[in-house]
């Protein structure tokens, strides 16, 4: 009899779309998946080792199913991370399944019901799903993400990522079309493209970046809204922003993580060639889409960042006026160069600027929400409140779990693209009601 596997999802929405394939694979050979971990003979968890607080969540999740005494099958990240290491240090493990492993999952659960404890990771992941592979969705049904990429070819100072997920392999443009059609036809109302640097797609596979021919490609797909995450500030081309400009179901929304703007720190984190670049790229996006929504992140307490540096970030971020920004404390991670430098800042200065930047950037997302205040737009509504009364959803300014949402009063449809007249605005949110023509 097919065992009973209950799935933990844990980190960010590339890992999901890893979690979906899984929960797919799984079904397709007959597995009972609850979300009851109670009832479930395994639990299988996809975990997260990108910063510290991350991989401290995965821990802590291992641990207290540990305690119940579960069987546990440990995926993703960590056991990429930490491979020699889980199955010692976790004795309730049964299994450890690698970034670019996952495809396999189906053979893990039917090694380990035999009594092996498997270790399945390769030293330098390399798969990277297509179409083909069965998927499992758990984002609402009209949204979902579609990776086009995986892997990343640079080596910024800070991040773990090439360790966790080895080096860029795209996906061909005609099976990317062919998933998003499959999703179009399944309801999905907003097509989300993610990938390490969506920027840079195409480069390993064609030999030169293709983003652009790849929006155009899904110009032609029957989905309202696609909306790119991650992209790298030399990437965004005269001929990417035409394609974004002239692609109508392409949503002018631009993911730019510039980490910092000071030259001597962008320096050290392996990044000097972008200190010119910032204010000329927000610049030039803007005169050229004048509705582009611009979000970007932000590192503060990078070692060696002075007061004065941090000065110059806060200057840049209230000079250029993003729509969001997510603001992070350096996290001192291994296998990074930025682990043994010098001038490694205390926690205590990197909260307190991580909470001034914040701040700052509060009163500007005010501003920048207080703009659409008066005008018509579409929302998707995804949820219902019907205690309050109320209808939740996002414009197309707002991207899934980081960005704000729209209130919304009035009657609307769940899962569908609704006019919506914005009355009020929060720093974070917007508030309207259902425009009736």
């Amino acid at each position: 009899m097919p065992a009973t596997i209950a799935v933990t999802h844990l980190g960010c929405e590339k890992n999901r779309i890893d979690t979906e394939h899984m929960l797919g694979l799984l079904a397709q050979a007959g597995y009972q998946i609850d979300c009851d971990e109670d009832k479930a003979e395994y639990v299988l968890v996809n975990t997260c080792s990108f910063i510290g607080p991350a991989r401290t969540e995965s821990v802590r999740t291992l641990v207290n199913l540990a305690e119940q005494g579960k069987k546990i099958i440990i995926a993703g990240c960590l056991p990429q991370m930490f491979r020699d290491e889980l199955l010692k240090e976790i004795p309730e493990a049964v299994a450890i399944v690698g970034t670019g492993d996952y495809h396999r999952i189906v053979e893990v659960v039917e090694r380990s019901r035999t009594g092996e404890r498997v270790s399945l990771v390769s030293a330098t992941p390399t798969y990277i799903a297509d179409e083909h592979l069965p998927r499992y969705r758990t984002t609402t049904e009209a949204v979902a993400y579609l990776k086009i990429a995986e892997g990343c070819d640079y080596r910024c100072a800070f991040c773990v990522i090439p360790h966790l997920r080895g080096d860029q392999r795209s996906r061909p443009i005609e099976s990317i079309v062919a998933e998003a059609k499959q999703l179009a036809s399944e309801g999905v109302k907003e097509l989300i493209l993610i990938s390490q640097i969506s920027t840079n797609y195409g480069l390993d596979l064609y030999g030169k970046p293709r983003l652009a021919d790849l929006l155009r490609a899904l110009g032609e797909v029957d989905i309202p809204w696609v909306r790119v995450h991650y992209a790298y500030p030399t990437g965004l081309t005269d001929e990417l922003l035409t394609a974004v400009e002239h692609t109508a179901n392409v949503l002018p929304y631009f993911d730019v993580p510039l980490q910092h703007s000071h030259p001597e720190v962008l320096r050290a984190m392996n990044r000097p060639w972008q200190a010119d670049l910032n204010t000329r790229l927000l610049e030039r996006i803007r005169e050229r889409i004048p509705e582009a929504t611009l979000r970007t992140t932000l590192i503060v307490g990078f070692p060696g960042e002075s007061e004065a540096h941090f000065a110059h970030l806060c200057a840049f971020v209230e000079r250029s006026a993003f729509d969001h920004v997510g603001v992070f404390a350096y996290s001192r991670e291994e296998n990074t160069a930025a682990a043994n430098l010098a001038g490694q800042i205390p926690e205590a200065i990197k909260k307190r600027r991580r909470r001034d930047l914040m701040r700052l950037q509060q009163a500007i997302s005010q501003r920048r929400n207080a703009s659409q205040v008066g005008r018509v737009v579409p929302v998707l509504i995804e949820q219902e409140n019907a205690q309050k009364k109320v209808w939740l959803g996002r414009s197309a300014r707002f991207s899934p779990e980081i960005d704000g949402q729209v209130i919304v009063r009035g009657e609307a449809v769940l899962n569908q693209l609704i006019p919506v007249r914005i009355t009020a605005a929060t720093p974070y949110d917007l508030h309207g009601e259902v425009f009736q023509a």
